[in-house]
């Protein structure tokens, strides 16, 4: 897809939830939102009631590494940023409201740790990350560009910082950093609130160095209700020091070889730590510890016995714990503003979230009952109806409940097939449009069994691992061939038309793990070759014309995680996970230990492309449909162009058009015409016709005897926008319209909410869980109060999740409703769905009576005038005038009505339609960077949309966008530099507004 086109993902989950280990845990100043990081580099978003109810609202993907940490990034309550960091020193500033990536950076160094430090500038608040990780310093990072400012470094014992905090100063301009190195000495920086300061590269040292021998520092926490204490949790003790002068005020060791790993003050006097396997415990602090006793600091220095504090009570202090894959996250929050809750929040292994309301007495027992606890496959097994997959409707076996889960699929755009591997070794042929319409979309295909028509093929005796369709990665290879590995140790080859099985490799002695395509410029024989990657760390080069094995490289001692390609060289540089990298010579398969770099596969832009993803190897496969508007656009508009217009090619129009060319000579060209015409005709019947018929009628036989896929019946890009446009379309907001749109336009209505994406810079994205709807039932209950069907949620929650979606779905369905209101077959609805045009009867056979064709759309001027100049609601009432007597006349003019009225209820009606309170206006910036898009559709759409945005927020909203926006517009005299130096969305968004006053 290309970077600036517009896509919307889709996605399909299936019922198992991703897995989702969690390694970081960040709970929102305003406990409404709790993010989670995962060992697989996604983040997870949920969301969290006054009640403590939680429920998973969506995932974000970028990252390639495990999530080491996580962070608020905005120091404005409005503007909910968090930055997140990996092990392979991603950071990334995303946008919990949308799930937008806003920056994203990748640095040489991995954080461990995050603190956001916020300042005062005048009147407006700044921000700073201070990152601590596996360097020697701390470094000082802009929250907003993610650009490293300056480093807080030590001159005395440089290592790497286990832990830090920041202290704020109430009375002075200075804030100070303490922070503990691997090695147990605590560090001391003062930070300034000077902009200058903040802004200097150079380096800012320390202004204290003392060794507090606490090696294997797990956290620090400063007290932020006396300002006068610090805790310092190791694995093997932990201690409270003095804030003053860092003198060691209390001292604890562990018990029963347990393992600290964190701690936080919950009240003056209290601190909680909590353990490796998830227990904490809850302690109360000497008098020699606090600073509003008399016996404060009393016990410095001393080690008497009785300074060692009492336990209070213990939460979550459980023997019979499930088994964890790793040990759990836990994290202490307390509510800034209402309300005040002070939570201990836990995540797992097994991506669930556990809750303790921490209360502000002490229970006479342990605190064991969790305030509120939920897994992601919890959440996903409550949804009625369950989550759908992409081929559920052809996998749910008798007696079973469970569908069988896809482990591998492959999408083929120029046929439109989707291949699907599963893990009982069977493959699934399926058009991709048609099983999305059967999970998505409401409909007669409900009723229908093992609807849509599909092929299964059958080799594999156990799970399928991968499969390749090389022709579409090279059309060097046959078109009619299919690659598929599995954990039986195989690779056969398909023949994906007739579903025949060519051939079957039995080379290597593990599962397959991947197959891969060689680059165009290899040698002859390796060109017409795979590439296939075992877990017994072979690699292997199969040759599909050859059917043999030409080289087997098995030498590896380390699982494969990479392979490149050096073609001059005739070399395969593979790479294993231990670091070592082996080149092998193709031809004639010697060793040689070099390093290489290799070539990168080049992808095509289509209309929908069904992507595979996983979150772990071990789950099932979920897939995401991506829909290129543009190129949706591109091509109803070539299937257009290509379509005979009969006003055209009728007899009277050649004769006029000869007749008005040349007078004298109309019936010598008349005569030649037909002659040449009827030449034509029998060459076509004799040649291509009956022989055409001939093999179509012996295809036919072997197609029904292999039960074979034809997508004839199809047409394909028809399909696609009727699914696109089924999915976003507002349905229930205006039920007339909903009627004519089913009944006239053929669209069809979700009969679940569908999770859509977001793709955002560098292609991070984010993609609704399909409990995200439980969210928004909470909060339209809340306003209506009443709870909410499924099927009225099912449009009010398309438009009311985040702002960044509904810009990318206005535009959407703007720009396609314009594209459909001038096409001739304007519906969904009719023959001209089928892909091919039916074939003329052979000589001598009766004629069958065909219907008649509807008449071509009559395109008012007056009407295309008012969709140039974005004036949907004389378009809306004018079709709404218009609408009921057109019916009776001619329903392509009709189907064009509704098309404008649909056009026009998404562009200025939806708020009121909607409701204020539940509509998530669209965003200017998103709209204005479309203002002079290439595609003609979308930049007509963007442009319709920001002026009906700037009309809604009326005087007052457009003085606050110029107030926002000034400082980032240069102030130039001379208009044409001022053009060309003023970027496009600064520039357009200025002549809109100025327009619009």
């Amino acid at each position: 897809m290309s970077g600036n086109s517009l896509v919307l993902p889709i996605v399909l989950w299936g019922r198992t939830a991703p897995t989702h280990c969690i390694s970081s845990l960040l709970v929102m100043d305003d406990l409404t939102t709790i993010i989670t990081g995962c060992h697989d580099g996604q983040i997870c978003i949920w969301d969290m009631t006054p009640d403590l109810e939680i429920s998973p609202r969506a995932m974000l993907f970028g990252h390639t590494a495990s999530i080491t940490c996580l962070s608020k990034a905005s120091p404005c309550s409005d503007k909910q940023y968090i930055v997140s960091a990996s092990e392979s020193g991603e950071m990334c500033l995303w946008d919990v409201n949308d799930g937008r990536c806003i920056e994203f950076t990748k640095l040489a160094c991995a954080h461990t740790g995050i603190q956001f430090y916020q300042f005062t500038i005048g009147t407006q608040r700044e921000g700073r990350l201070l990152c601590n990780g596996h360097y020697p310093e701390i470094l000082v990072v802009d929250a907003t560009s993610l650009e490293v400012l300056y480093s807080l470094v030590s001159k005395i014992s440089p290592d790497w910082i286990s832990s830090m905090s920041i202290i704020h100063s109430h009375r002075t301009q200075e804030d100070t950093v303490v922070a503990v190195s691997v090695t147990g000495i605590l560090k001391v920086w003062i930070i300034t609130q000077d902009v200058s300061r903040m802004q200097d590269l150079d380096p800012v040292f320390e202004e204290e160095s003392k060794p507090i021998y606490c090696g294997g520092c797990q956290s620090i926490s400063f007290c932020t209700f006396t300002q006068l204490s610090l805790l310092v949790v190791c694995s093997k003790y932990w201690r409270v020091f003095d804030a003053g002068d860092y003198s060691l005020l209390c001292s604890v060791p562990s018990e029963n070889d347990q393992s600290w790993t964190g701690g936080d003050f919950i009240a003056a006097d209290k601190i909680i730590i909590w353990t490796e396997d998830g227990c904490s415990y809850i302690y109360k602090l000497p008098a020699s510890c606090l600073p509003a006793s008399e016996h404060f600091r009393t016990d410095v220095g001393k080690t008497a016995e009785g300074s060692i504090p009492p336990l209070v009570y213990s939460i979550a202090d459980r023997t019979d714990k499930q088994l964890l894959i790793c040990p759990p996250v836990t994290r202490f929050f307390y509510g800034r503003r209402e309300p005040f809750h002070k939570l201990l929040v836990q995540g797992d292994s097994a991506g669930r979230l556990t809750l303790w309301s921490i209360p502000d007495t002490s229970p006479l027992q342990p605190l064991s009952t969790v305030s509120s606890t939920i897994s992601l496959q919890e959440a996903f097994d409550k949804l009625v109806p369950l989550s759908a997959g992409i081929i559920d409707q052809l996998s749910v076996t008798p007696g079973s409940e469970e569908p069988i889960k896809v482990t591998a699929s492959v999408y083929i755009p120029s046929q439109g097939r989707l291949v699907c591997g599963r893990e009982d070794g069977s493959i699934i042929l399926v058009p991709a449009t048609q099983t999305a319409i059967v999970q998505l979309l409401q409909g007669e295909h409900m009723l229908r069994r093992g609807w849509p028509p599909h092929r299964t093929l059958r080799g594999h005796r156990n799970k399928v691992t991968c499969l390749l369709y090389p022709h579409q990665v090279s059309p060097r290879y046959d078109q009619r061939s299919l690659v598929s590995g599995g954990v039986d140790f195989s690779v056969i080859v398909w023949d994906i038309f007739t579903g025949e099985m060519k051939h079957v490799f039995c080379i290597h002695g593990g599962e397959i793990t991947q197959i891969l395509v060689p680059p165009e410029n290899c040698s002859n024989r390796v060109q017409h070759c795979v590439c296939s990657v075992a877990s017994d760390h072979s690699v292997g080069l199969l040759s599909l014309r050859e059917r043999k094995c030409i080289m087997l490289a098995s030498r590896h001692l380390f699982p494969i995680q990479v392979i490149k390609w050096r073609p001059c060289d005739d070399y395969l540089v593979v790479g294993c996970s231990d670091g070592s990298v082996y080149v092998w010579q193709m031809d004639t398969g010697f060793s040689v230990f070099v390093v290489s770099q290799g070539n990168l596969q080049k992808y095509s832009n289509n209309s929908l492309v069904v992507q595979a993803m996983k979150t772990n190897l071990t789950d099932p496969d979920m897939h995401v449909l991506f829909f290129d508007v543009e190129s949706v656009i591109i091509q109803l508009l070539t299937e257009e162009a290509q379509r005979p217009n009969p006003t055209l090619v009728s007899p009277e129009t050649l004769q006029k058009a000869q007749g008005a060319a040349d007078k004298g000579g109309s019936f010598l060209a008349n005569k030649i015409f037909k002659q040449v015409k009827e030449t034509m005709k029998e060459t076509i019947k004799e040649h291509l016709l009956d022989e055409d018929e001939e093999e179509e009628e012996e295809m036919r036989r072997r197609e029904e005897k292999s039960k074979s896929l034809s997508l004839l019946e199809y047409n394909l890009t028809m399909d696609t926008a009727k699914l696109f446009m089924s999915c976003l379309h507002a349905w229930g907001l205006n039920g007339p319209l909903d009627e004519v749109c089913l009944n006239r336009l053929g669209m069809l209505k979700p009969h679940c909410p569908i999770s859509f994406g977001l793709i955002s810079r560098g292609g991070h994205m984010s993609l609704m869980l399909p409990t995200f709807k439980e969210s928004l039932l909470r909060q339209m209950a809340l306003s209506t109060g009443r709870k909410l069907s499924l099927s009225e949620m099912v449009g009010k929650g398309t438009y009311g999740v985040s702002r960044a979606v509904t810009t990318q779905h206005l535009l959407s369905v703007i720009s396609l409703a314009n594209t459909l209101m001038g096409m001739t077959n304007a519906t969904f609805v009719g023959e001209h769905m089928k892909k091919a045009p039916v074939r003329p009867p052979r000589p001598g056979t009766p004629e069958t009576p065909k219907k008649t064709a509807a008449p071509p759309q009559v395109s008012s001027p007056a009407v295309q005038g008012q969709i140039k100049q974005g004036n949907y609601k004389r378009l809306f009432s004018l079709g709404a005038v218009l609408g009921e007597p057109v019916m009776y006349r001619a329903a392509v003019c009709v189907c064009v009505c509704v098309w404008v009225q649909l056009a026009a209820m998404h562009c200025v009606m939806l708020p009121d339609l909607l409701g204020l309170d539940k509509f998530r206006p669209p965003l200017l910036e998103m709209l204005a960077r479309r203002w002079q898009d290439r595609c003609l559709e979308v930049r007509e759409a963007a442009q319709a949309l920001l002026l009906a945005e700037l009309r809604r927020i009326g005087q007052s909203g457009r003085k606050d966008t110029i107030d926002l926006w000034a400082p980032y517009l240069p102030q130039y005299v001379d208009q044409v530099s001022s053009r060309k130096s003023t970027p496009c969305v600064l520039l357009c968004l200025r002549t809109c507004v100025t327009v619009v006053f």
